[in-house]
């Protein structure tokens, strides 16, 4: 089986998972779904997401249990009956297997914690291959540009060396993204890029995976984190169009950063800045691709 055809079942159960998260799900199901056997299925599937089809899915409505206690007072045990789960002490179980922590203290404290996040297999080996072609007429061209002011804030951020996604994966992993983004105070969703000029170390060329945070939070951080303050500064937000196939978010990105690359800064009366980090913030089907410019107000000088 090419590596190709693999991938494609893979992200066909993967949808299947998702699209079904408040059903019974069984490997009968996915096996269809990717059209293979059960065994094949099962196996294919653990080999490129690493889990197996029960893992993936525990994972998937464990999250989002994470998200109602996060963001609703809704009482444990009804949390539980809607993620899935038959009982509360089966839920409590899996919770603290999946977080390290219960459920009711994690509703009452909020900490931050590795949140599953869903990648689109096929996708990602699609963008590993290399550059796609900017012509692709299944994503819209249309960027709109949005300016934004961030207040004084604190930045945690993870550096790494590496120079493309996948092997800064590789060499920090992969849990920052789930991380940060259940981080309920966060500014915004949780990024990659290139940090501002002052927290540049020689040697480590400026990449990290960050998200933005009031200058008060003062949670926990693993090894490895870092944190500074962060004066006020504005960005420019760049937004792409949704897209319908999910395996297009390498193109969606394509067309922002070719957005930017074009944007004539100076005749909108900006300049872009060193002081705040350059954010990427990836591509979702449903909301676009999205890139946040750090930028500077030119000064107006008057003629004599």
């Amino acid at each position: 089986m090419e590596l190709t055809d693999k991938a494609a079942a893979v992200s066909r159960m993967q949808r299947f998972i998702l699209r079904h998260i408040d059903e019974p799900v069984t490997l009968d199901m996915l096996a269809e779904t990717a059209g293979y056997s059960k065994y094949h299925a099962a196996r294919i599937f653990k080999e490129l997401t690493h889990k197996t089809p029960l893992e993936y899915l525990r994972a998937a409505r464990l999250t989002r249990a994470a998200e109602l206690l996060c963001g609703t007072e809704e009482k444990v045990v009804d949390v539980a009956l809607k993620s899935g789960f038959d009982s509360h002490d089966g839920f409590t179980r899996a919770f603290i297997r999946q977080f390290g922590i219960t459920p009711q203290k994690y509703q009452a404290g909020k900490p931050p914690v590795n949140w599953f996040v869903y990648h689109p297999l096929e996708a990602y080996l699609i963008l590993k291959e290399g550059p796609v072609s900017m012509s692709h007429e299944k994503v819209s061209p249309a960027v709109t540009v949005t300016a934004v002011e961030r207040p004084a804030r604190k930045l945690i951020f993870l550096r790494y060396h590496a120079e493309d996604y996948f092997s800064a994966c590789e060499e920090v992993g992969c849990d920052w993204e789930g991380f940060y983004n259940s981080i309920p105070q966060k500014f915004d969703t949780a990024a990659g890029g290139r940090l501002p000029a002052s927290l540049r170390k020689p040697g480590m060329g400026g990449n990290a995976f960050f998200v933005e945070v009031p200058l008060d939070y003062e949670a926990p951080l693993p090894d490895g984190y870092e944190t500074a303050a962060l004066p006020p500064c504005t960005y420019l937000y760049f937004n792409g169009m949704p897209f319908a196939d999910p395996n297009d978010f390498s193109i969606a990105i394509g067309i922002v950063n070719e957005a930017i690359r074009a944007y004539p800064f100076e005749q909108f009366g900006w300049k872009r800045s060193d002081a705040a980090p350059y954010m990427g913030m990836g591509a979702e089907a449903e909301t676009g691709a999205r890139t946040a410019v750090p930028v500077e107000h030119i000064a107006q000088t008057s003629e004599e």
